[in-house]
């Protein structure tokens, strides 16, 4: 396959072309197509394929048995994602993954990098760096989806969001990947009251809002 974005992905970063082209071999690399909404994971089952995102996005969501959703993370182009339960295929999935739009993956036999076969690569030592690398940063996004959801309203929750959305896209207008539901289930608010509060940050004039588009009018303290 063309490797495309694949260099700018961390699992890949720094490989020659030649070392990425080995390793898609090596790892028993497919792709695959899905539309918006469609699973590429279940809750329940048990993984030996993590999924790089190389057009469209992934949302990673929790359903709990009384019905109630919640959007974990969402997985953007050149990300990698199911790469936890990937490396230990005896642990069921405990969410669900869903394509974020028109979305393709390619898939990668990620528990494959602990096999004897691998070794012997050039790219074995980059390899399991990238990927120590790409779990870590899975840890800091988990950990600050957990600052998100600490504040008792929903006010502080979304100011938490765009602080450090503000800060990540270094502009006071920036775009957010999610939909009104979708910001809802992400910061585990009722999208109602979420609305609500959004049109009140407007009438504040904290904000400025055009679909997924904010803008930052009043920096408060905490940003």
């Amino acid at each position: 396959m063309r490797i495309g974005i694949l260099p700018s992905s961390p699992l890949f970063c720094g490989m020659t072309q030649a070392e990425t082209e080995d390793l898609l071999g090596t790892l028993a690399s497919s792709t695959k197509v899905y539309k918006n909404g469609e699973s590429v994971f279940h809750i329940g089952e048990h993984i030996t394929t993590a999924g790089l995102v190389l057009l469209g996005g992934i949302n990673i969501v929790k359903n709990d048995v009384w019905g109630n959703r919640k959007i974990i993370e969402h997985i953007g182009t050149g990300q990698l994602f199911g790469e936890t339960y990937a490396c230990i295929p005896t642990e069921p999935l405990m969410v669900n993954a869903e394509a974020s739009g028109d979305t393709k993956i390619l898939f990668l036999t990620i528990n494959r990098v602990f096999s004897q076969e691998i070794t012997h690569h050039a790219f074995a030592t980059k390899l399991i760096q990238n990927l120590v690398f790409v779990l870590a940063r899975r840890n800091l996004t988990l950990t600050r989806k957990m600052d998100y959801i600490t504040p008792r309203t929903i006010r502080e929750r979304l100011l938490t969001y765009f602080s450090y959305q503000y800060h990540k896209q270094g502009s006071r207008t920036f775009k957010i990947a999610f939909n009104r539901q979708q910001l809802a289930d992400y910061l585990s608010v009722d999208r109602s009251a979420l609305s609500n509060e959004l049109s009140k940050m407007q009438r504040d004039g904290l904000i400025s809002i055009d679909k997924h588009t904010f803008r930052l009018l009043t920096l408060p303290a905490d940003i």
